[in-house]
């Protein structure tokens, strides 16, 4: 199995920027095509960006697509999220998670693995 930690989250105007970083330890990283989610309280976990396991696929939600950037790099066993362009509305817990297959998805039932997540704040 592996086991994921994400940091980078904070407090931000709006129109500002943040970097993820989603830090996977255990089986080998480059065996999970990985995803990116949030939670805002109140709502439902909803699906953010994913990428496959090479990195050569990637899919965003429209609410994140031309502001946000999803990136890997397997040497490093590293996830990351670009967020540039922040709106009040980006504000929620994000989380990275996994699953060990080729390809990714926006079903967030279908991951196996989660980190704790990370605060994301967006003022206005």
């Amino acid at each position: 199995q592996v086991q994921l930690v994400e940091s980078g989250g904070g407090l931000v105007q709006a129109g500002g920027s943040l970097r993820l970083s989603c830090a996977a330890s255990g089986r080998t990283f480059s065996s999970y095509a990985m995803g990116w989610f949030r939670q805002a309280p109140g709502k439902d976990r909803e699906f953010v960006a994913h990428i496959s396991r090479s990195g050569g696929s990637t899919s965003y939600a429209d609410s994140v697509k031309g502001r946000f950037t999803i990136a890997r790099d397997n040497a490093k066993n590293t996830l990351y999220l670009q967020m540039n362009s922040l709106k009040p509305e980006d504000t929620a817990v994000y989380y990275c998670a996994a699953r060990p297959t080729t390809y990714s998805s926006t079903l967030y039932y279908t991951y196996d693995y989660w980190g704790q997540g990370t605060q994301v704040t967006v003022s206005s």
